[in-house]
């Protein structure tokens, strides 16, 4: 005879439903400032969940057939409340040696970390899935009606994963962060088996879960390979930190460090890196200081600073998705342009939404490793085209791999759909500016230029007539319907890690 029911199993599955996809939306949170949240990310946490399901619901109505007893049941749901409690304190080590791994290009240690991540997500999905067929073998007491009671405790399931989609990301992530949002779905799961298990021993797991709620999150790195940490934070898209070298220097680094998205030095508003060459490089199209610019992905700040201080009479556009880090570049990289607007956008959104005419437009965008896929299609380019004034241009950064070519041969042909003149200016070893424009543009005209431009840029602008150079050949176009630059990139780092190894 089996026990009665101490928690509805409407209840039961409705929670169930609640914190498996509330898991599952946090987990690619905890992914995303470590890998970004591009749709590979995507598609691979949503496969991990579906097979985990998968797997669950097949042990799920072994074992109700097996132990058809709401203890059974209720015993499951404690195990899932635990495994989902512990995945944001566990996974950090599995984390960090992935980041270390891409860092220097180890793609062995770099996969097994992600998927050692993904198995640890999985782990809890797949016995929260072993729920559904349980309850279902539970509530059938006449086969006549086990159409009738799976579809309703289906349908709760169904709300309640709708449920825990919305909360999670609408309510709990926002407010009390990623690893509180895990807890609270376990302490939801765990106050149901408990209620349900009806014994005072099993109260020490939801009071466990809770206590953990106040566990300090985020503690501050204080040393890096790069300095010391000054400041570190978890915005609302990436985590962020400011790490001060000896020299005085400032880095802002985004995702655990994988690159550097600002820079300030002491005494001077150049970074000797590739920032400078916006510096320089419009002066290729432009014949005088640009009246108006648009930087889409500003960061800190590093090149709206310098425009502030070389170029005063410059109006810049600073469009920034995360306002955060316009936050952290006036409190620690002195930006304090009195001629910039800053925006709290996406680029592309906010470039289809402005009015404004431009002379020249900055494409600085990056989710590392990725440069999002729709600042690199044709339909983009013809947009920004469109918002630029009569011989204005487009400067690209193109982030690569060092010595892989494919991601600039798809944008400069991409952008060749689009502009008349492309040029090509190989600033850096894993940077590569790219120009488009429909007036005209060449390195004999910036190299004229250099005696207009302010003394600090001179050499600069020197050097990047030098190397200016008409665009490589090949590359797909892409656009709007196809552009896999997630798939390029990735491509792009096995190779070289392949090579490397060799």
């Amino acid at each position: 005879m089996r026990r009665a029911q101490a928690v509805p199993l409407e209840v039961v599955v409705g929670v169930v439903g609640l914190a498996t996809l509330g898991a599952e939306i946090a987990a690619a949170r905890l992914l995303a400032p470590y890998f970004g949240a591009s749709t590979i990310i995507w598609a691979n946490t949503i496969g991990v969940v579906l097979v985990a399901l998968s797997i669950g619901y097949w042990l799920g109505g072994r074992r109700a057939d097996r132990d058809p007893t709401f203890q059974g049941l209720y015993a499951i749901v404690l195990v899932g409340a635990v495994l989902v409690g512990v995945v944001p304190f566990v996974s950090g080590p599995f984390l960090d040696a992935a980041v270390n791994a891409l860092d220097s290009i180890e793609a062995g240690a770099f996969v097994g970390s992600l998927v050692a991540v993904l198995v640890l997500v999985a782990t809890p999905i797949l016995v929260l899935g072993m729920v559904a067929p349980y309850a279902i073998r539970l509530a059938v007491e006449d086969v006549t009606e086990a159409g009738r009671v799976s579809g309703r405790l289906y349908a709760i399931s169904t709300v309640g994963s709708l449920a825990g989609t919305f909360t999670s990301a609408l309510l709990l992530i926002p407010l009390v962060g990623t690893r509180r949002t895990f807890l609270t779905y376990a302490i939801l799961l765990a106050v149901v088996a408990v209620v349900g298990l009806a014994r005072a021993r099993w109260m020490i797991v939801p009071v466990i879960l809770i206590a953990l709620m106040a566990v300090p999150v985020g503690i501050v790195k204080a040393e890096t390979e790069n300095g010391k940490v000054i400041f570190d934070a978890d915005t609302e898209y990436q985590y962020a930190r400011v790490v001060q070298r000896d020299d005085g220097s400032r880095l802002l680094e985004l995702n655990e460090g994988q690159a550097v998205h600002s820079i300030t030095r002491p005494g001077t508003v150049l970074t000797d890196n590739y920032w400078d060459e916006f510096l320089v490089a419009p002066f290729a199209a432009l014949d005088g200081p640009p009246a108006r610019i648009a930087i889409l992905g500003n960061a800190g700040g590093t090149v709206a600073r310098a425009y502030g201080a070389l170029y005063p009479q410059t109006a810049v556009d600073a469009v920034e998705i995360d306002g955060e880090l316009t936050d952290i570049g006036r409190r620690y990289f002195d930006l304090d342009n009195p001629r910039m607007t800053a925006y709290t956008d996406d680029a592309r959104p906010f470039l289809r939404q402005t009015d404004q005419r431009y002379d020249a437009i900055f494409v600085d965008a990056y989710r590392q490793p990725y440069i999002p896929f729709y600042l690199t299609t044709k339909e983009f380019f013809q947009l920004a085209a469109d918002r630029l004034r009569p011989g204005g241009v487009v400067l690209v950064n193109v982030g690569h791999v060092e010595g892989n070519d494919e991601l600039e041969q798809v944008l400069s042909a991409t952008m060749g759909a689009t502009f008349a003149t492309v040029l090509r200016d190989p600033a850096e070893d894993v940077n590569t500016i790219l120009l488009g424009t429909n007036g005209d543009a060449s390195a004999a005209k910036l190299a004229a230029a250099v005696p207009t431009l302010p003394p600090e840029v001179r050499p600069r602008a020197r050097e990047a007539a030098a190397r200016i150079a008409p665009p490589l050949k090949g590359g797909t176009v892409y656009t709007d319907d196809r552009a896999p630059v997630e798939w390029l990139v990735d491509t792009s780092i096995v190779e070289f890690a392949a090579g490397d190894g060799g």
